[in-house]
């Protein structure tokens, strides 16, 4: 499997270490919360029953005497604001029910004593008379309430309102949620720091994995820490110096074996291939070169004419023979590479100009029309000579299977810093075949045709190994009315190729 070069940051060890540490603290203060929410109101409860009995224990003691005996008499309602203890801040109602008196922290109205009244009716303070403790807890929707006895038998509410309880549970948990969004972004913070110190040189060290991957041995990984990370970054440069010297040595036994494979495989093909095609192409004329010989030494003929023709196609047929040797020659001869390449800057405008100039005899007989190139000097880097067996062959066999009074098209074109030349001939198309195998030594899409006129099916081989010495493009394709051959030549200001 292959990986990317850069996984994300959501697929990183870095992400993946603050979501854990995250997602454990979140997991921690959703329960501490769901926890916290269900003691917090118990909390604030038993707060608020503390703060209810001390002041109890104040209004009770307000009204003991010196000697902290019970005093029955009545007090001014000042004195429940001035010296009693109330820190829940709870309104205060001490009823002598038997004087018919109220004793109230606030101003008592119709409705707060019709209300009271339904207090006292609905509970039962005399029982809580004889017990230990003489008051008790009564939760209402609105306000937490105490009832309860003095000791001097004064009965003894106070109201304490839930809102403002529960305006503290609200701020409390409000608090609590600001507390741990800020708890959540240092902690976020600070494990992005922290484990950046850890995969930092985890990523360094996977760059490496993946430059050795690729036979890269150049990187090296990190090694400088005194933990395990360099360790492990000094366990694979340490690999990678092995990896580097095992490859090395593979590339070269693997590189001289496949030389002497593909060298005696070359070799066996081509002695094949040319002993297939040479004993082909030199049956016809030697067949031609035998009959016609037999002819003159048994007389088929005495009159000197026919004796004549009998030696002219004998002569003819061997200087075809001995074309197509000293080609074959010349093209072993390319195809080895035993003839170095003699680079020079020429303008090729001017080497095509020459060439047309020496065919036009052939192709006035064909009744041509030629397009040249403009004569604006183009100039190239190549072997000038080779060049322009490339060019003399792709105009003769222009020129041999163009229509009669059809159109030959030479054109130059430059890009970047290559030149393309292109001869067209208007006539008809290849095949699909022929456009694939064209530049095969010896292919001919029409042998009879190709005979005619004495071509061996070796000239556009040529072209492709003299290309191939010079290391540019070379091809074929048809258009709408005709066949386009091209090649190309290095047109840059300095050139590439070495002489």
């Amino acid at each position: 499997m292959r990986f990317k070069a850069n996984s994300g940051f959501r697929n990183s060890l870095r992400f993946k270490l603050v979501g854990m540490v995250l997602l454990i603290t979140v997991i921690a203060i959703v329960a501490a919360w769901f926890f916290s929410n269900s003691l917090i109101k118990s909390f604030y409860i038993l707060d608020a029953r503390s703060n209810l009995t001390t002041t109890y224990e104040s209004c009770n003691q307000l009204f003991l005497d010196a000697s902290g005996s019970p005093r029955p008499y009545a007090i001014a309602a000042e004195e429940l604001y001035e010296n009693v203890e109330n820190p829940s801040n709870a309104t205060i109602f001490i009823v002598d029910y038997k004087n018919n008196q109220i004793y109230s922290s606030v101003l008592v109205t119709k409705k707060i004593a019709s209300s009271l009244q339904q207090i006292i009716d609905d509970h039962d303070f005399e029982s809580l008379k004889s017990q230990k403790k003489k008051y008790r807890f009564l939760n209402y929707e609105e306000s937490y309430d105490l009832l309860g006895v003095l000791d001097n038998g004064f009965l003894i509410i106070l109201e304490r309102p839930l809102e403002q309880l529960n305006s503290s549970i609200q701020f409390s948990s409000r608090l609590f949620l600001i507390v741990a969004v800020v708890i959540l972004s240092f902690e976020a913070s600070m494990v992005l720091i922290i484990s950046g110190t850890v995969t930092t040189p985890i990523r360094k060290m996977s760059l490496v994995a993946r430059r050795m991957s690729h036979l890269n041995f150049e990187i090296k990984a990190p090694e400088e820490r005194r933990d395990e990370i360099g360790e492990l970054g000094h366990s694979m440069n340490e690999l990678s110096r092995q990896l580097e010297n095992t490859v090395s040595e593979l590339k070269s036994a693997n590189a001289s074996l496949s030389r002497d494979i593909e060298e005696k495989e070359r070799i066996e093909e081509m002695r094949s291939e040319f002993l297939s095609h040479v004993s082909h192409e030199l049956k016809t004329p030697l067949a031609l070169i035998q009959g016609y010989a037999e002819g003159l030494k048994d007389s088929v003929n005495d009159d000197p004419e026919s004796r004549d023709f009998y030696c002219d196609v004998i002569i003819d047929e061997a200087n075809k023979m001995n074309t197509l040797i000293m080609k074959l020659l010349n093209l072993n001869e390319l195809e080895f590479g035993n003839e170095p390449l003699k680079i020079v800057r020429y303008d090729v405008i001017e080497q095509i100009n020459g060439i047309l100039q020496a065919n036009q005899i052939l192709m006035e007989e064909k009744k041509v029309k030629l397009t040249a190139p403009d004569p604006e000097p183009v100039y190239v880097w190549a072997d000038a000579f080779m060049m322009g067996e490339v060019f003399t062959n792709y105009l003769s066999n222009a020129i041999h299977y163009v229509k009669e009074g059809g159109e030959i098209r030479i054109s130059v074109t430059r890009k970047d810093d290559h030149v393309r030349v292109s001869v067209f001939d208007e006539g008809s198309k290849l095949s699909e075949e022929a456009l694939e195998k064209v530049f095969v030594k010896f292919y001919k899409e029409d042998a009879a045709r190709t005979r005619s006129y004495g071509g061996s099916g070796i000239g556009l081989s040529i072209v492709e190994a003299i290309q191939k010495s010079h290391n540019q493009d070379y091809g074929v394709y048809n258009e709408e009315n005709g066949v386009v051959f091209y090649y190309e030549l290095d047109g840059s200001e300095t050139g590439t190729n070495e002489d």
